[in-house]
């Protein structure tokens, strides 16, 4: 499955003091960021450094901590470090761009009502700020959520709301819920960070194309969408890892290679696995594209930017542009409510996992 985000374990007793004083952070929405269409976010789970000139021996400007962000004026060729040779150019200098998460800051007006649908009242809404501060509104049943010092989500990530208040300094509050996968927590963040979705963001793309078919070459690390011989898309992914951290082979974190029939599509999932200090806990994943009994999936990425190296525990890695793209794409269509759907047979676009 997914790599695990190591960036959000930042101590248990920093919650406690979220506990003990509620809304005093987590119902106002950041607004010093930088003023720029495209911005960047320290993902890397601490500080890296930004640098002089994109190459690792070249002077260290200053220390980036933890979710700072960034105006990013362009990726540019660098040294590599690992494999990837992309850094990321910023007014003051260079960053390595697998460490960045590319965000935009897009405030939305709240809204004063919430849809009835079959799930209950409440609408799909994805997070458009490059983060939110959230605060639980009971004791954390996930693991995410009880190690977060300061809990946050991110820019791209998809969660269902599902209720509206006003907090203490006059700000309109959304709850916050995952309707698949969720232990069973909400919390509640600015509304203003949250973009609701509507039904043209799961239209469905080509839907009278006949012959579909998802190729993704582990070997070159893409992933390709055909309609017959016709290559109609075309990204670069980041599929399972054969290595765990330490360097040794994990054959449980490959991606499985073979012809699949996707089994799931839900718009947002929670996922968590793995053994204990080596898991994963992660909310809010977007187009998601289940096709593994085990589990692995295509599906949207923002906890990394190193797309075109193996990093993950056997998903498929994406851009949250190019997982929704394939999401809205492929077979079966899934509509807004209730936003998932199961396949008991065939009749799904197959998906092709190719290696040497």
């Amino acid at each position: 499955m997914l790599s695990r985000r190591d960036f959000l374990k930042r101590g248990v007793a920093g919650l406690g003091a979220v506990m003990l004083q509620p809304w005093v952070k987590w119902n106002a929405l950041q607004t010093d960021w930088p003023n720029a269409e495209r911005l960047g976010r320290n993902c890397a789970g601490g500080w890296i450094e930004m640098k002089s000139r994109p190459t690792d021996n070249s002077t260290t400007i200053k220390k980036v901590y933890e979710d700072t962000v960034m105006v990013w004026l362009r990726e540019v060729i660098g040294s590599p470090r690992s494999i990837s040779r992309k850094w990321v150019e910023t007014p003051e200098g260079f960053v390595y761009a697998p460490f960045i998460q590319p965000v935009m800051n897009i405030p939305n007006t709240p809204v004063s009502t919430l849809p009835e649908t079959s799930l209950g009242r409440g609408m799909w809404a994805e997070v458009s700020v490059p983060y939110v501060d959230i605060y639980p509104e009971h004791s954390p049943c996930s693991e995410w959520l009880r190690e977060a010092q300061w809990p946050r989500l991110y820019y791209s990530q998809i969660l269902w709301i599902d209720e509206i208040k006003t907090g203490s300094q006059g700000q309109t509050l959304y709850r916050v819920n995952e309707r698949y996968g969720n232990c069973g927590d909400t919390y509640w963040g600015a509304a203003e960070a949250f973009r609701p979705l509507t039904e043209d963001d799961i239209a469905p793309i080509h839907p009278e194309a006949e012959d579909k078919r998802i190729v993704i070459n582990l070997n070159y690390q893409t992933m390709s969408c055909y309609e017959g011989k016709d290559e109609v898309y075309f990204c670069r992914i980041s599929s399972g890892s054969r290595f765990d951290y330490l360097g040794n082979a994990v054959e449980e974190y490959s991606t499985p290679v073979g012809d699949h029939l996707p089994w799931r599509k839900t718009l947002s999932i929670h996922m968590a696995g793995g053994s204990t200090g080596a898991g994963w806990d992660t909310a809010g994943i977007g187009w998601t594209t289940l096709f593994d009994p085990d589990g692995a999936a295509i599906h949207s990425t923002f906890w990394h930017n190193d797309f075109g190296v193996p990093r993950s525990h056997g998903c498929v890695n994406a851009t949250p542009e190019d997982a929704k793209w394939v999401f809205r794409w492929a077979l079966p269509h899934v509509s807004y409510d209730p936003g998932d759907i199961f396949l008991k047979g065939p009749g799904g676009t197959i998906i092709s996992v190719l290696a040497a």
